[in-house]
This record gives structure tokens, sequence and C-alpha cells, in this order.
């Protein structure tokens, strides 16, 4: 059986995506990269925003319209939310809801030999995903979920009604995937979820992150592990002790969403700007040279000028080295949706880009912080490959010096580089010296 996978979204939809491809791959069948030449089409969808629940139509008309031949699998927000409109899309055979989504392949495979249970499945604990890889690899850095479900109700969030309540995967298992993903030649291994800092193992939430991380980097030999988005409030001193170790990587996903504190308590959001500005502070005092990203709103319901400029000082204030911009979009189904004093489109795209306009300067001026030191880089592509087209001016001019490639790969601190090299740096971790900042990240010579 050929399979196409396509994902929208979240983190942790490509890192279910990445692990239904090693399983599938493992049972016989063929990942193939153009959904003309598919039996089967499976998409992950989105419905984090209207946008993203568009998309997510638009995109499964899309992959019936390329190959009407081909059987259409939906899974993910999209389709857990509105169950009856992704089943009238087009070419449509099977919708899989999240709570079932780690047996997709299974599923599938009952699906293709029309097997008659294929009725509500039991609602159930995490399947193993630990799969005996045998096949190279492409890629660098592997997504492995450990957590899923959400127990929070933020007034704006659609999340915990598609993905259901917290639920975590058991800690001998998540680091038995990673011993096979490391095995076969993945330098990275990046720990996703809903909300990976309430991950608990065999639900004891005193056995939860913290133990999990520690006992990956005792056990396993993985040169970089990365997490993903960690709940402000969750972050604390035992937990940031394991940066000691240098294969953790110095970069942390803290969500502020408003820079507001009356915008916050709206939002329904646990903690102030003071508290979150003490926790960043100490995860800098804890970890030299971190990076701190974060996601923030702008035009939430009733969010006036005042508040507005509040979260625009406050994110200056915080320097981060990444910020990711959302105007808030209302969801059908949450609290905020309901609220009065809805902001319109042009104010929230207004107010999207001046935030914009702060984010790229903090990310500059982090990056400028390390011009002139040697770091370690993962590289992943060449800047003229088709996966990594040339994406600035400045970047372009370094292919035209340079009758040698141009790599581009990150940093641990998650700063993006690019190097020119006549050697074959995939998926390979080697020291350079950052010279120049770019528009698209920093340039750089690698050493050795």
């Amino acid at each position: 059986m050929k399979v196409y996978l396509s994902t929208l979204g979240c983190k942790l939809n490509e890192s279910e995506l990445e692990a239904w491809a090693r399983r599938f791959t493992n049972a016989g069948d063929e990942i193939v990269d153009d959904p003309r030449t598919a039996d089967v089409c499976v998409l992950n969808t989105c419905t984090v925003t209207h946008t993203a629940a568009h998309k997510s139509r638009q995109m499964a008309r899309q992959l019936a319209r390329a190959n009407p031949n081909a059987r259409l699998v939906l899974t993910g927000c999209f389709s857990d939310i509105a169950p009856d409109a992704a089943r009238a899309l087009p070419n449509v055979a099977l919708v899989i809801p999240n709570v079932d989504k780690d047996r997709l392949v299974e599923r599938v495979a009952d699906f293709r030999f029309q097997r008659s249970d294929l009725t509500e499945l039991p609602y159930g604990a995490f399947q193993n995903l630990v799969s005996d890889l045998q096949s190279p690899i492409s890629r660098t850095r592997a997504f492995v979920k450990i957590q899923d479900g959400c127990n929070m109700s933020c007034a704006y969030c659609i999340i915990p009604l598609a993905r259901g309540k917290e639920r975590s995967r058991a800690r001998d298992e998540i680091v038995a995937e990673i011993k096979t993903l490391v095995a076969v030649g993945y330098k990275e291994i990046i720990l996703t979820g809903v909300q990976i800092s309430v991950y608990a193992n065999d639900g004891d939430r005193q056995h939860g992150l913290r133990d999990l991380v520690a006992a990956i980097l005792a056990e396993t030999a993985v040169p970089r592990l990365r997490l993903t988005s960690i709940a402000p409030w969750d972050l604390d001193e035992s937990l940031l002790d394991l940066w000691r170790d240098p294969r953790l990587c110095r970069h942390l996903h803290l969500s502020l969403q408003s820079g507001s504190d009356t915008v916050l308590r709206r939002m329904r959001r646990p903690y102030s700007t003071a508290q979150f500005a003490r926790v960043a502070q100490l995860a800098r005092d804890q970890i030299s040279g971190v990076g701190i990203t974060t996601d923030v709103i702008v035009g939430f319901p009733g969010e006036s000028n005042t508040e507005f400029e509040q979260s625009l000082q406050f994110v200056e204030e915080m320097q981060f080295s990444r910020v990711h911009v959302f105007p808030y979009s209302a969801r059908a189904g949450t609290v905020a949706a309901l609220l009065p004093l809805q902001v319109s489109d042009a104010v929230k795209q207004s107010r999207a880009k001046q935030l914009q306009t702060i984010a790229d300067t903090s990310a500059r001026a982090f990056a400028q912080r390390f011009i002139g030191q040697t770091m370690p880089v993962l590289w992943e592509n060449t800047v003229t490959s088709s996966q990594q087209p040339v994406a600035s001016s400045q970047i372009s001019s370094l292919v035209t010096r340079h009758s040698s490639l141009v790599w581009s790969g990150y940093t641990d601190n998650y700063i993006r580089v690019f190097a020119a090299s006549d050697a074959n740096l995939h998926n390979q971790i080697s020291s350079a010296c950052v010279r120049n900042i770019e528009e698209d990240g920093v340039t750089a010579e690698v050493v050795g």
C-alpha cells in the first residue's frame, strides 16, 4: 500500500505524522511524497483557529482533486470537533477520532481489508509507538509525543474539547522509542504534547516531566534533547537543574499569550506578567545563553489600546529570542467567542504587525549576543534544496558568493545558522563560528 501523509497545525500533529510514517513503513507499506501516487491519503487536521479549520477543509479537497482514486483518511482536531462535516468532504473513507489516532495505522489496515470492526472503539491508553526501524532516515530531528489532552479551560482554546483530558504515555515506552530513534541516526529528539509539563508516569505527577527527562538523559545516548512548550507555572529549579547536561538544548518555549494582566485574567491564564517575568529570569539565571520563545495573541475580545500597549511594552522588556504572533480567532464552543467587544480584523492585523516588528528586533538582539562565538550546529539542509528554498536576499547573496553548498541548521538555543561548506553536513553536529546577523538568522563559518 502506498500512503501519503500530510498535517496542519502544531508540533504534536507533526510528531504523530512521523510516528505513523515509521509504523506504516514497518508494516511493509510505502510512504510517498506525491498524493497522486498514493492508495491512501492521511490528513492530520487542525482547528485551533477558524483559519486552521478552513485550511483543513481546503487541503482535504485538494487531496481529493489530486487523486480521486485514493481513499482519504481524516483525523485530528478539525475532524474531531466536526466529524459530520469531515465525513461530508469528497473522497473521505474514514474519520478517526483523536482518542484513537494512536491506532491509526491498524485502523487503516483494517479498513483496507474491509473488516467489519470499524465502528466506535473504546477509549484506551496510548498504544506502543515503538518500532524496530530498519530503513535509513532523511530527517535530523524526531518528535516524540509524551502526553496528550488538556484539563485547563483557557477562554480562547478549543483544544481540551478536541483532544480530551490529560493522559500520558509510560516512561519506559518513551525511553525505548528514543533509543530506537537514536540507533537509526536521529541526532535530536523533541518531546512534545499538548502540555508536556503535566506529564505523569502511570498517572503520578510526582514522577513527572523532570524524572522523564532525567531518565532519557541517563538511559539513552541521545545527542540532543529539546522540550516543546512548558507551562510557565510548572518551570522550577528541580527541572532547571537538568540543564547541567549539555545535551539538553538551551531553549524554552513559555507561552505568554498576552503582556497585559487584565487580558490574561479574561483569558483565564493562571499567572500574571510579574510571575511570568520571574520564571523567565530564573531560567536565564540557571541556563547561560538560553533562548526563550513564546506565543502572543493580539486582539483578544475587549483588548483596549491601553492593554495592547501594555502587551507591547512587556514583550519588548522580555527580549524573547522568538515570538509567534497570532491575531485572535474566535472558535465556536469557547468562552471567548461569546465575549463582548470583539476586536475588528483590521485592528488585529495592525496590532499583529506592530508586535511582529518588536519581536523581530528582539530576535536580532538575541542572535547579536553570539557574534564571534563558536557554537554547535545540527545541520539539516542546503538552502538550494527543494525542501529549504532560499528565504531572503541576504542568504541568496551568500549562495552567490560561494561556489560551495550553503547549509542551514540550528544551534541548541534555536538560532538558525547558514554556512558554506563543500562537505556533506546533513544530520551532523559540528562547530561553527557566528559571523553576521541576517534577516532569517545568522551566517557562520564551519570550524574544523
